[in-house]
């Protein structure tokens, strides 16, 4: 029980954290396209735009994106543009092994 409860409250501080803005850093410190995201996360092209034009977004589809973001070693905080962790693995790293994985948009 104390796992689920710790697992929503991570996702909820994700979710704080990662923001649209955010999204389109990362992809530009990586040098991922849309599209090259869309295919490393398996979300859709169109949601992904949705995203950073700050339209609404699915909270899985939002913690996807973070997650595999994290996986590559980047951190995110509000104000702040994505940093890269020292040695930091995220704590999802494949979005697509997640159980919540087919509402992704």
């Amino acid at each position: 029980m104390a796992s689920q409860a710790m697992k929503i409250t991570l996702e909820r501080i994700a979710l704080f954290q990662f923001t649209p803005a955010h999204c389109a850093q990362a992809r530009a410190m990586l040098g991922w396209s849309v599209e090259e995201l869309s295919r490393e996360s398996g979300v859709s092209v169109e949601a992904i735009q949705r995203f950073e034009a700050e339209q609404d977004v699915r909270d899985v589809t939002r913690l996807t994106l973070a997650y595999r973001f994290e996986a590559e070693g980047l951190v995110f905080f509000p104000g702040f543009a994505p940093g890269r962790g020292m040695n930091l693995r995220g704590c999802t790293p494949n979005p697509m092994e997640r159980a919540d994985f087919a509402m992704v948009e």
